[in-house]
């Protein structure tokens, strides 16, 4: 039985990437494609997005779930919230791999996780969510007699700054370290700063042309340097990993998970 996606934002980038990722799996079917009105997609086979033989599904500009598993945005947090609301009124799993939302589009999607399944993750390539776990394993053997500094890099496109993922990275690390990222992170340095404080994590970012995404977590200690990374040189491992998370909502009723869950890496 193939998994009925749904997929938002089809002519974007990621849009692209996941509509091919859905059309060569043998264990998916794209249900539907929706663009933003106005678009020059609307009306267009889907697979032509991706460079692909036609596959007879149109890009739309109304979002129909009708018949649909699983809705995967990679939009923007308006954007998503409203796929929220549409998907919490027709039953339909949510995957959520848009960054940059406020507290209270957290809470919103925490609220409809009490009604359908949602996965909700800062990043959905499987590479990044083992480098998470590798930083908390070497957070707690390096312990405080390391500086952390994360360093992230993006295309020129994106909005919000520090990643998603490299938030998250702190968020991982400070948590191995007893600390709340909220209390220690630095996101910038200009000026005559002083010395470095050992309890703080720093970010730096980095934005241009049309990097996909680079991490960087870098544990600074006497004598040494610990480097933990990952780059992604195209969009398809965020695609896979989605696709993955639609297949593990697929079991549940309701309930907010995020892709540590999907792998079984707590």
């Amino acid at each position: 039985m193939s998994d009925k996606i749904a997929i938002v934002g089809a002519s974007g980038r990621m849009g692209r990437t996941l509509i091919e990722a859905v059309l060569k799996d043998a264990n998916a079917t794209l249900a539907a494609a929706v663009d933003q009105p106005g678009s020059a997609a609307i009306g267009r086979d889907a697979a032509e997005l991706a460079g692909l033989p036609p596959c007879g599904v149109k890009v739309g500009e109304r979002l129909d779930l009708a018949g649909c598993d699983c809705l995967i945005d990679f939009t923007r947090p308006e954007g998503a919230l409203h796929h929220l609301a549409r998907c919490e009124s027709a039953g339909v799993a949510l995957v959520i791999g848009t960054t940059g939302f406020d507290a209270a589009g957290k809470t919103r999607i925490q609220e409809a996780a009490r009604r359908i399944p949602i996965v909700f993750a800062p990043n959905m390539a499987v590479g990044v969510n083992l480098v998470f776990k590798l930083l908390d394993t070497a957070a707690r053997i390096l312990g405080s007699g390391y500086d952390v500094e994360i360093v992230e890099a993006h295309h020129r496109m994106k909005i919000d700054a520090p990643s998603g993922t490299a938030l998250r990275m702190g968020e991982v690390v400070a948590a191995a370290l007893g600390r709340k990222l909220a209390d220690c992170a630095i996101y910038g340095r200009e000026g005559h700063t002083g010395e470095r404080c050992s309890q703080t994590i720093g970010f730096a970012t980095v934005r241009g042309g049309d990097i996909v995404g680079d991490h960087t977590v870098l544990f600074c200690g006497p004598g040494e340097r610990v480097e933990i990374a990952h780059r992604a040189g195209s969009r398809m491992p965020y695609a896979l990993g989605s696709l993955r998370a639609a297949r593990f909502l697929a079991g549940h009723e309701a309930g907010l998970f995020d892709m540590q869950d999907v792998l079984g890496l707590r």
